[in-house]
Parts: structure tokens; C-alpha cells; sequence
């Protein structure tokens, strides 16, 4: 079966808000994505007193159909929603501290990128338009597969083997005694 993707440019919209400590001056927080958005490089969207609303990035969202159980997973959950994720800026002379890096829609990625703790990661809830076409890319591609059980190998592992250790090592006594010094006659 051939691999098949959709991709889908998605805007980053972030927050700028006041922070609420001495050691933070600012919060940030990715609070939208924008379907269909044309570029942009932190461009200004909204302002209210001290709170700014920055069309920060736009990044392509791409679908796989090899991923859909991930995102049938991200579907179904209470908030359908998309993982974003912002790396801390490299430069120290850099207008934004953070650098938009990744978007997606599976469930999996998203959480691996939540427990690395790396930069920002936010998950933000899918626009009803955006929710409506991972669903309708995932019912044209999902192949449901069937779940294998292992089975038990046959193996006894009730017996007592005390003293045998590994046969390929050639000694007289026990290998899993303590090794005893050179004055004694054995290393």
C-alpha cells in the first residue's frame, strides 16, 4: 500500500501577556492556528493594553496515511486539538524568544514532544473546518488493523537451577560466587 499525505499551511497565532512575576517579564502562549494562512514572520494581529496577539509563523500541517489511528485518537478526545511547538531562539539578539518549528495532528507526536519539555508546547483546539478535514483525510485512508496477541513460549520456568550458571563458562564451582584474591589460589 503507497504511503499518502495531505498537507494544509496552518498560521500560529501566539499571546504576549505581562508576566505575572519578577523573574518572567512576559507570557507566552500559542493560543489559535489559522487554516490556510499566508506566510508571516511575528506579525502583529492584535493589541489589548499590554496583551498582543502575533501571527507568529505558518507551518505546514501534514497528514500520513500510515498516522490515522493518531489522529483518530486526537479526534476523539473531549477538545479535538493540534500540537504546537516552539523552540526557544538560538540568537540572543532576537526580537521573540521563540522560533515556530512543528505543527500536528496526531495524538502520539504530540505527547513525545509534551515529555521532552523542550521550548513551548501547546495544544490548541482545532477550527471546526480544520477538525472536518483530518476527519474526512483519516475515513478515506484508515485501514483498521487487527490485533495480534503474543503467545507464551512453551518454556518451564518453575525449575530451581541453583549452582549452574552459564554452561559455556568452564569452572568447578559455583559462577555466581564471590571471586576469591590470588592469595588464596583461585582469581
Amino acid at each position: 500500500m503507497a504511503l499518502v499525505r495531505a498537507t494544509l499551511p496552518l498560521g500560529i497565532v501566539v499571546r504576549r501577556t505581562p508576566g505575572v512575576t519578577r523573574w518572567a517579564k512576559w507570557s507566552w502562549k500559542v493560543v489559535a492556528v489559522l487554516p490556510g494562512a499566508g506566510a508571516a514572520d511575528w506579525r502583529e494581529l492584535r493589541r489589548e493594553g499590554e496583551a498582543v496577539e502575533y501571527h507568529a509563523a505558518t507551518l505546514p500541517l501534514t497528514l500520513w496515511s500510515s498516522d490515522t489511528e493518531a489522529y483518530q485518537v486526537a479526534l476523539g478526545s473531549r477538545v479535538p486539538g493540534v500540537t504546537v511547538v516552539l523552540a526557544e531562539a538560538d540568537d540572543l539578539n532576537a526580537t521573540m524568544p521563540f522560533v515556530p518549528t512543528l505543527v500536528t495532528a496526531s495524538a502520539y507526536e504530540g505527547q513525545d514532544h509534551l515529555d521532552s519539555g523542550d521550548g513551548l508546547v501547546e495544544l490548541v483546539p482545532m477550527p471546526e473546518g480544520l477538525i472536518a478535514w483530518v476527519r474526512d483525510f483519516v475515513d478515506e485512508h484508515h485501514v483498521e488493523e487487527p490485533f495480534i496477541k503474543r503467545k507464551r513460549d512453551r518454556k518451564r520456568i518453575d525449575l530451581v537451577e541453583d549452582g549452574k550458571g552459564d554452561p559455556r563458562v568452564r569452572q568447578m564451582s559455583d559462577v555466581y560466587r564471590a571471586p576469591r584474591t590470588l592469595t588464596g589460589g583461585e582469581v
